[in-house]
């Protein structure tokens, strides 16, 4: 800046631009700020600026960002210093100024493209760099695409770092604790690095592609499964890994450190919760308001059919023959709101995105944005890959028997509705919201069927759909064949650890003639994929059934017979299939059923201070007639206890309680989340956690 004179020091305000920007938890050290919201820097001079005027003809700032390999894949804007700055663009105004320094505001454009700037200072041939600085998403912006009006909302979808991830069955909801950590150290350098690889991966090296919050969302969900540089593999059940079991993963930030601290090698493993979940982490960091949803009874990989086929064999065994289209007992992925300015303006708001491996969507393994206006709606034809949102929770699904003589042949009853309780976190507290509503119509309602038709009309995959699936199932329909029914009524819905399953079986006769029945009721251990761990037990009944009658049955399972087998997901599929002797006709009744409730509790004393010593005590409760064997609860809190603990507590004897006290200093105030797990030889996937209020000191 002319002969002598230089900046001496750029004071970039970081305590009061990120406090206003709300990233004030991200960093204290960086300047992280928002698009379409103005900050504010000091920039002091080595002279009084007076002594130079004749040689600054003109001053102005300059931005740059991208990889700057090439003039083709940078960004860089010059804008003038002025008294007046303009909002809606790149622009600088000297707020206040004295003799050797000037206060200048900075105003970035609300689809200016996030990423990690420099910003330079020219009054002269030679700018000079003041620093830098990281632009994210603004929902605090009204004419930033992804803003969110509600302040509660934007609290939760992302400012909230504490998650629940629901799993276990339709009618057992149970709610899994999980750390999103997006504001932990590092994170939004991580995130940064995440997305540049997803960009590579796709061959989108333009940085002013990442104005569009479409975009990101592409590219961070390539990242995570599909790319070269992905950040996790997928665990494929009955697989041994090196890596972490997918139900040990109690946060994000674990994940994405291990895979930069390796160079990018894969992070073995995870299911569609920790996609979901790693996901949600990376997209609330760069801005975009994301939540993870959890779907009951979820048919993958349907191929837009609406249709999906299971087999069982004549005991009631779920039988494995189409390996890529079954139904999921819950699947897991996200919503992230924004404004779709590729598409028409209904089709605003929140859009569902899957990063979880599957049908190719243009080339890359994942599956959306695609907005819920348009799944339900029927508007399968709407970017991106809304028929395979709509198919996965729309399809019916046919179950068959595959007899002896290897033929097939339909299962009466066995027909089943995909796309239940669709849930997430409520805004603000820690209660399951049901949502399903927001997929679908009411299942029966006139608006569903009218959906349908229009679905069918347009997704021209049905045409190619096997024989089996589309037509032969139809010359099968129970109500006209054979009225009779079987119904199953368990005790309850979800059986405790430990607890022995008592189930009442009721067989109905609608006829006017006796039956000849056999029926087989099983047990089968399952992934929450809907594969198959084992058949854990089953038993045969032989009897008549009288013309309108009713056979009532009751059996009860010890726990020993089946609580060894179950998987880290802890599902049991209870099956009943029927034979009408007479006709050999075939009737099924099957019902999921998980078992909750971890033997872990947490109890906090009444007041905890903001930096003074407590404690929390921690019970563990064995459910079991034998004793846990080597048993290790480790112990997570953020603001709470620092890092990661693990208590050895070894052998806890059968029907007994084991105490741990924890001793921690909270750093920060407001609700903190302690989170426990348990790992031992006969239980996994054991976790609990409780919120208290820390107050300020």
């Amino acid at each position: 800046m002319g002969q002598g004179l230089s900046i001496q020091k750029c004071d970039f305000m970081i305590p009061e631009n990120n406090k206003s920007h709300h990233t004030e938890e991200i960093s204290t050290k960086k300047l992280i700020v928002r698009r379409g919201q103005p900050f504010t820097i000091t920039v002091r001079f080595s002279a009084p600026v007076h002594n130079y005027l004749k040689q600054m003809k003109r001053t102005f700032l300059i931005i740059q960002t991208g990889p700057h390999s090439s003039k083709a894949d940078e960004i860089q804007a010059e804008f003038p210093i002025s008294s007046l700055g303009d909002q809606k663009q790149w622009s600088a105004a000297v707020e206040e100024q004295d003799p050797n320094s000037w206060t200048l505001c900075v105003n970035t454009p609300a689809n200016a493209p996030i990423g990690q700037y420099n910003l330079l200072f020219c009054a002269s041939k030679s700018p000079q760099l003041l620093g830098d600085f990281t632009l994210l998403f603004n929902p605090w912006c009204r004419d930033d695409e992804v803003f969110l009006a509600n302040e509660a909302q934007r609290q939760e979808y992302i400012l909230n770092q504490d998650g629940i991830i629901y799993q276990g069955t339709e009618n057992a909801i149970l709610a899994q604790p999980w750390d999103f950590s997006q504001f932990e150290e590092d994170m939004v350098d991580i995130c940064f690095i995440l997305l540049a690889l997803g960009e590579h991966s796709q061959r989108e090296k333009d940085p002013a592609q990442r104005r569009s919050p479409v975009h990101v969302c592409r590219a961070a969900a390539a990242m995570l499964n599909c790319s070269e540089f992905r950040s996790l593999t997928e665990y494929e059940p009955g697989q041994h890994h090196n890596g972490t079991p997918p139900s040990k993963w109690l946060g994000s930030s674990p994940i994405l450190r291990q895979w930069i601290a390796s160079k990018f090698q894969p992070v073995h493993s995870g299911r569609c919760w920790v996609f979901a979940a790693v996901l949600c982490s990376v997209l609330r960091c760069l801005g975009i308001p994301t939540r993870v949803v959890t779907g009951f009874t979820w048919a993958h990989n349907t191929k837009s059919s609406l249709s999906v086929d299971e087999y069982y064999d004549e005991d009631g065994t779920l039988l494995t023959q189409d390996k890529s289209a079954r139904v999921w007992t819950f699947h897991v992925w996200n919503e992230c709101w924004m404004a779709r300015s590729d598409l028409l303006p209904e089709y605003s708001g929140w859009q569902a995105l899957d990063a979880t491996c599957q049908e190719k969507s243009k080339g890359v393994s994942f599956c959306g944005p695609a907005p819920l206006h348009a799944i339900k709606e029927g508007d399968t034809q709407v970017d991106y890959d809304v028929c395979c949102f709509f198919a996965a929770i729309n399809a019916k699904c046919h179950v068959w028997i595959h007899k002896a003589d290897d033929t097939l042949k339909p299962a009466f009853g066995g027909t089943k509705y995909t796309g239940n309780n669709i849930s997430t976190k409520s805004v603000g507290s820690e209660r399951c919201e049901d949502i399903t509503q927001n997929y679908k119509y009411p299942e029966g309602s006139l608006q569903e069927k009218q959906v349908l038709d229009k679905a069918y009309r347009n997704m021209k995959e049905l045409e190619t759909t096997s024989s089996m699936s589309s037509t032969q199932f139809i010359f099968f329909p129970t109500a006209l064949e054979e009225p009779v029914n079987l119904f199953i009524h368990f005790q309850s819905s979800s059986l405790q650890l430990g607890q022995d399953m008592t189930l009442s079986i009721e067989v109905f006769n609608h006829t006017d003639r006796e039956k000849a029945t056999h029926l087989v009721v099983g047990i089968q251990a399952l992934h929450y994929n809907g594969v198959p761990i084992a058949q854990l037990w089953k038993e045969e009944f032989h009897f008549n059934l009288h013309s309108n009658s009713v056979n009532n049955l009751k059996v009860s399972v010890p726990y020993t017979w089946f609580g060894k087998e179950l998987g880290e997901n802890h599902l049991l599929r209870l099956t009943a299939v029927l034979r009408d002797e007479d006709s050999s006709f075939m009737y099924l009744a099957q019902e999921e059923i998980s078992i909750s409730d971890s033997p872990l509790t947490i109890e906090f004393p009444e007041n905890v201070v903001q930096y003074e010593p407590s404690t929390a005590r921690i019970s563990l409760q064995n459910p079991l007639m034998e004793p846990l064997e080597q048993c290790v609860v480790a112990v997570t809190g953020r603001g709470l206890i620092y890092r990661h603990r693990n208590y050895r507590l070894g052998s806890v004897q059968a029907k007994s309680t084991q105490e741990l006290e924890i001793p921690f200093t909270p750093t920060r105030a407001g609700p903190r989340r302690l989170t426990a797990r348990l790992t031992c030889l006969q239980l996994h996937n054991l976790k609990s956690y409780r919120t208290t209020s820390i107050a300020a000191a």
